[in-house]
């Protein structure tokens, strides 16, 4: 368990509390404090001049290779101390199996890319683009390309359900490149990201400036950038969108890169028959999407898309595998499914469940039934692993 109270920023090559907005974070589980997160009102312009005159010219003057040896060595680190961030994730809501999705798949990925970058690049500080190009007819003048880092930050603005991969997997090209980054995790799980940072920044592995960390608001950081920056986005696509039209970003044409909501179905063909081994896939792949992060997954599928000759053959199943489903505490291994990050996702799924009720079946495990009083109202039929529910 943590035992700080307050989650911080790490700028200017020190940890520090704000003095703008406070945000108070609760285990997604207990809602036991875990401490709060005082915003950095003020200095947004010296963290990005740090990351751009103190960490750019030492990563620029690195080889690709170099640099991704780098980040080899400090993924080694993080493997090494998977199980302290294990503890932190499951105050997430979590489970055992989300978590590794989240810590092991984002150190994954970082070897991943190492490996990528040590076999298919160049061993220079910068990328060979393209063969030699004669430009005269008797070849006294060639040219050749080459891309070179951008001397500005990398600022990454991420999404509060992966807090460590979502992190990894930007940091990682980023640094390859040459690129100093700045992260901005999501407010409700970056406690979670604070913890990494310790780790990465308790190594010692990277140059100083090379990673910097903002907990809670951005402040006024998106007006200091210039067009040597670049903006990466994960998340909503409306918070996306008002980003991407910031006037700064728009004026100075700065690289934005967004990630946002996705449009995924799953669809059983109309040749499946109950007896078939893939009508059981489906329905076992369909509990896992709605049950892995307890949902709260972007690349998490929207429509389960059926033959109707079907419809009761599948609700039947789901029901059926849905409600052996255990959902409580992640630190129990008997739970499979964990809680909602946040209130504030408790109250997206709770509109969005009573915009679905109006006569249609429901599945309801661990709700107050203060909450249930319209939903009960407006479903056909009711079912519930949990007495309060009813």
């Amino acid at each position: 368990m943590r035992n700080t109270s307050n989650i911080q920023s790490y700028v200017l090559d020190e940890w520090q509390n704000g003095s703008g907005r406070v945000d108070r974070l609760q285990n997604a589980v207990t809602d036991e404090t875990i401490g709060e997160v005082r915003s950095l009102d003020s200095r947004f312009d010296e963290i990005l001049a740090y990351g751009r005159e103190t960490a750019g010219p030492v990563l620029r003057k690195l080889t690709i290779h170099q640099r991704a040896e780098l980040i080899k060595q400090l993924a080694k680190y993080l493997l090494d101390r998977k199980q302290d961030f294990y503890l932190i994730s499951a105050m997430t809501g979590a489970t055992k199996a989300d978590s590794w999705v989240d810590i092991e798949g984002g150190i994954g990925t970082m070897f991943s890319y190492t490996g990528i970058a040590r076999r298919e690049l160049n061993n220079d500080p910068f990328v060979v683009e393209g063969a030699v190009e004669p430009l005269s007819a008797e070849g006294r003048f060639v040219g050749q390309h080459i891309l070179t880092p951008k001397q500005g930050v990398s600022l990454h603005i991420n999404a509060f359900n992966f807090p460590v991969w979502g992190m990894l997997e930007k940091i990682t090209p980023s640094l390859i490149a040459g690129v100093p980054v700045i992260v901005k995790p999501g407010t409700v799980s970056c406690y979670l990201t604070e913890a990494v940072v310790k780790a990465i920044i308790q190594s010692e592995i990277l140059p100083k400036g090379s990673l910097q960390l903002i907990s809670g608001s951005l402040g006024d950081m998106l007006d200091h950038l210039t067009e040597q920056d670049v903006v990466t986005f994960t998340g909503s696509a409306s918070t996306g969108q008002k980003l991407k039209t910031h006037p700064n970003i728009v004026a100075k044409s700065i690289p934005f890169t967004m990630e946002a909501d996705s449009l995924n179905c799953s669809i059983l063909a109309p040749d499946v028959s109950v007896e078939d081994a893939e009508f059981e896939l489906y329905v076992k792949e369909v509990a896992r999407e709605i049950t892995s992060k307890a949902g709260q997954k972007c690349t998490a599928i929207r429509r389960a898309m059926v033959p109707a000759n079907l419809m009761s053959a599948v609700s039947e199943a789901l029901v059926k595998r849905l409600a052996a489903i255990s959902i409580g505490d992640p630190s129990n291994k008997a739970t499979r499914m964990g809680a909602l990050v946040g209130k504030s996702q408790r109250q997206d799924v709770l509109a969005a469940v009573e915009k679905l009720a109006k006569g249609n079946d429901l599945l309801l495990q661990g709700w107050d039934s203060a909450e249930l009083v319209g939903i009960k109202k407006r479903s056909r039929r009711l079912y519930a692993t949990d007495p309060d529910c009813l």
